[in-house]
């Protein structure tokens, strides 16, 4: 059915549970799971105040992909618990919806895993939202995993 599925996390609840349903299509179509995490780079100053009050021994890992690398982590825990085989990790430098897009055309994704927030009220047409622009120019089948529940537990 699938051989490459592509998600994003931004670390949210809503992320998760989008990851989640990602994982189980993967483990059941036997598909590469490629989670995205799209980030800006942590500022100059900030870098280098944090790296100037961390001990020696860490402060190799203050980066500027730093907070997204722990997003990319849990979503690969949750994968690797569902029971996924084949789980790459893809920080990208820019905007959820174009990092989700481009990571899809990267790797020749079939489908395309996000969650519904964000979707509704007057703001998606004002100022557009990340599944709706996705499911608009996505090269590939898209998945929106209704995500409001998780708002409400």
């Amino acid at each position: 059915m699938y051989a490459t599925i592509v998600v994003g996390t931004d670390g949210s609840p809503t992320a998760s549970e989008a990851v989640t349903r990602a994982a189980e299509l993967a483990v059941q179509s036997g598909a590469k799971l490629v989670i995205v995490s799209a980030y800006r780079p942590v500022d100059r100053a900030r870098l280098e105040a944090e790296r100037a009050s961390a001990p020696a021994d860490i402060a190799y890992v203050i980066n500027p992909e730093e907070d997204v690398a722990a997003h990319l982590e849990a979503a690969t825990e949750l994968a690797n618990a569902a029971g996924v085989a084949e789980v790459r990790t893809l920080p990208v430098d820019a905007a959820p919806a174009e990092a989700l897009l481009d990571a899809a055309e990267q790797v020749g994704a079939d489908l395309i895993v996000v969650g519904s927030q964000g979707m509704a009220g007057a703001k998606r047409f004002l100022l557009g939202s990340v599944p709706n622009r996705i499911s608009h120019h996505a090269p590939c089948d898209v998945l929106i995993v209704k995500t409001d529940h998780v708002l409400t537990r």
